[in-house]
């Protein structure tokens, strides 16, 4: 171990420790010990030290413990440190420079409650870029990015590059790699976030470019959200810190780029990131620690050329990455899809409301289109002006000795992505509300409608090469045919929607695995039926069958549902072999449509999570943007810790939005009669169906009669408005009996 390493981390935790003790005395004096210690509107507390010391930081007084647990794990004799054989006290010189900057930033929360946005996304206006730690709404959903691979790592970056030009390139080839970057630090007056604005780059969580603060203590939000990644994906116990670190090591790619002079206080928080296996490479002459050890690979690696430094990054990190090599003018990729295209920048919009858009995908006969083929009927770029708006039509034809016609939907839906990928390019909504906006930028760069062909052809034939042999993809501009293509897909939407509608767990005798989430949450499986969407809302019965026939060996496998052992509650031989022998046999039998017995495994990717309420004989769910209390009595978040990470939890369930309206959603318990709560929000986005299945059910308006929280988030406060309403979950059979 480098002399000089040891020397620099251990000399700047003891600065680091020491400014948080004094910061720490100033703001007890200042507001007392029960001044409440907070990231906002996040879970987990102080996540560093919840997840690692198993301490609940509540208010100032609680803080105390671990800043003293920070000063017993400073290394003794600091002036011996040139003697030290092995990198013991360097990790433990990190690890407490680390959880006591996570004291200091929660002090910042306090002492000035504007700096950190709290937000998704910069707000330039204003002059406010930093985020800080990110609240839990957003990290769900970018966590689930980590979990499904979509999202391979992240590289956190502290300080600045030379120029923004370097930091721009640096940050673009991450963002075609799919990393996220959180950035945090100074240098030279300047940050790697501000130059990325200098340079025209959008940053925010939603192009994966993370502004966490502007000193190098904010470096606690990028390792705060791996740790919450493990405790609330991968089921990991606050306080088992070895499973902890272990976890993010294995399974949570994360390394550090230093730009810049590496002081002792960056040292030291380089030193702490070895702790959770991730390195550190620098652009300049620092002291090395190249053999392995804690790391996959080296642990410090300095002088990296700008031009290698991110090629460089994955491979010391251990992580494979690709980059998607589509032929058109622009880069591409899944970190673009977040960018917004505003009305300054704006070159072309088509659809929104402003024209007609509409998108449609059919099979045709191998010898009825060419592959390759795409035109454009109509205006294109070139015959049109800033501002402008042209009416949209994007058909594409597709044949394969697999294709289905079953996988239209399927491959109709990865437009909204696809097109999304392009840097310069925005695409909202789907089927005939689709809207689709093209940046001056990406125009500059020579960007035409016809490219929007060529990414559906190549990523068609990437994604889907197991089942199709041929596209052809036409863009209509013409306001007349796009009204004529419009009526037609419409009468399809509806033949598709019915044939959809009308499959139920009886009729197939095959259902499918969803093991996606394993990578974090290893016991968990999820199983896909007609009437049982995956509980993460991303994969209905169809896209199980359809990803089986393009990757055989992937997550989603086929069951044979077997012997029916209990139709009422959905229990199913066949689907039990399966489940105990992929969850690691730690799961022998589970009930589809039962949460109070034997429910299904529940991972964090979940989009909603049903709880019993044994007081009003009833179930409440709640979905994970709703960020509110409910009358189990604890948030989304909570609940998702209690019970994800693959567990099984009698009383409660996982389970998609989507879900909720399907018929045998909880059928074992009393269905969707036994609904007494669930968040406005959740109502309103499923109001439609909701009346439709009232109407089935034979209560037109039980969604009137389903409490929310305007109404409480209390037993207490919800039962007189059920008895009110006559809700039939209080005159059923006892729920737990």
């Amino acid at each position: 171990m480098s002399k000089l390493v040891a020397f620099a981390a251990i000399q700047g935790a003891y600065n680091i420790v020491q400014k948080a003790e004094g910061k720490y005395k100033q703001a007890l004096a200042q507001y007392g010990p029960d001044q409440k210690l907070e990231f906002p509107n996040t879970a987990y507390y102080l996540p560093l030290i919840y997840s690692l010391l198993g301490i609940p930081v509540k208010n100032l007084g609680d803080a105390k413990k671990p800043l003293d647990i920070c000063r017993q794990l400073l290394p003794p004799h600091v002036k011996n440190v040139n003697h030290l054989p092995f990198l013991g006290p360097l990790l433990d010189a990190g690890m407490a420079a680390i959880l006591a900057e996570e004291v200091v930033e929660a002090i910042r929360y306090v002492d000035d409650p504007d700096f950190y946005l709290v937000s998704e996304e910069v707000d330039l206006d204003n002059g406010k870029i930093w985020l800080g730690a990110a609240e839990d709404t957003v990290f769900r959903k970018r966590g689930v990015e980590f979990v499904d691979g979509t999202a391979p790592g992240f590289a956190a970056i502290v300080g600045a590059a030379p120029t923004p030009e370097i930091a721009k390139e640096i940050a673009e080839e991450y963002q075609r790699r799919n990393l996220y970057v959180f950035m945090a630090a100074n240098q030279s007056g300047t940050t790697f976030s501000e130059q990325l604005i200098e340079a025209g780059v959008q940053i925010g969580w939603n192009t994966r470019l993370v502004p966490f603060g502007p000193d190098i203590s904010a470096a606690v939000f990028a390792l705060g959200f791996a740790n919450r990644a493990a405790m609330a994906f991968g089921g990991i116990k606050p306080g088992d810190y070895q499973k902890m670190l272990l976890y993010n090591k294995d399974r949570i790619f994360a390394f550090v780029n230093a730009f810049g002079e590496v002081n002792a206080e960056w040292a030291a928080n380089a030193a702490g990131c070895v702790n959770w296996g991730f390195p550190t490479l620098a652009d300049t002459d620092i002291p090395e620690i190249l053999p392995t050890g804690v790391c996959t690979y080296e642990h410090v690696v300095a002088n990296v050329g700008y031009d290698e430094m991110v090629t460089r990054s994955v491979e010391v990190r251990g992580l494979k990455t690709t980059v998607s090599t589509i032929d058109i003018p622009l880069s591409y990729g899944p970190a673009f899809e977040g960018e917004r295209v505003r009305k300054d920048d704006l070159f072309l919009e088509m659809g929104g409301g402003k024209t007609q858009a509409v998108e449609l995908v059919q099979m045709a006969e191998m010898n009825e289109i060419e592959d390759g083929k795409i035109e454009v009927i109509g205006p294109d770029v070139k015959d049109i002006k800033k501002g402008d708006r042209l009416p949209l039509a994007i058909t594409v034809k597709v044949a394969g000795r697999k294709f289905q016609e079953d996988f239209e939907p399927i491959l109709e839906r990865q437009i909204h992505h696809l097109i999304n990928y392009a840097q310069g390019a925005m695409h909202i909504g789907q089927r005939d509300i689709a809207w689709v906006r093209v940046s001056d930028a990406a125009i500059d760069k020579g960007f035409t409608l016809r490219d929007i062909g060529v990414i559906l052809h190549a990523k068609f034939h990437q994604d889907f090469g197991a089942v199709l042999d041929k596209v052809q993809v036409a863009l209509y501009t013409e306001k007349d045919k796009v009204a004529e293509i419009t009526t037609k897909a419409r009468g399809i939407y509806k033949t598709r929607d019915a044939r959809v509608e009308n499959m139920t767990d009886e009729a197939e005798n095959i259902y499918y695995s969803c093991t996606l989430c394993q990578s974090f949450a290893p016991n968990h499986v999820c199983v896909v039926s007609p009437e049982r969407t995956g509980l993460c809302g991303a994969y209905n019965w169809m896209d199980c069958k359809a990803s089986y026939e393009i990757n055989p060996n992937g997550p989603n496998q086929p069951i044979e549902k077997g012997e029916v052992l209990d139709a009422k509650m959905g229990v199913f031989k066949g689907a039990n072999d399966f489940i105990y022998k992929a969850s690691r046999q730690a799961v022998s039998s589970v009930c589809f449509y039962s949460m109070v017995h034997s429910p299904m495994t529940t991972c964090g990717c979940c989009e909603c999570i049903a709880a019993m309420l044994p007081g009003l004989n009833g179930v409440m769910t709640v979905h994970r943007d709703y960020t509110g209390e409910t009358p189990c009595g604890m948030k989304f978040t909570t609940l998702a810790g209690v019970m994800g990470g693959g567990q099984q939890s009698e009383g409660f369930v996982g389970h998609s939005k989507f879900n909720i309206i399907q018929r045998k959603f909880l059928t074992g318990d009393g269905g969707l009669l036994r609904m007494v709560w669930m968040p406005k929000s959740l109502k309103e986005e499923l109001r439609d169906r909701l009346l439709k299945r009232g109407e089935e059910l034979g209560i037109p308006d039980l969604i009137d009669r389903i409490a929310d929280e305007s109404v409480g988030t209390t037993e207490d406060e919800i039962l007189p408005y059920l008895q009110e309403k006559d809700h039939p979950a209080l005159k059923m059979d006892s729920l737990i009996a």
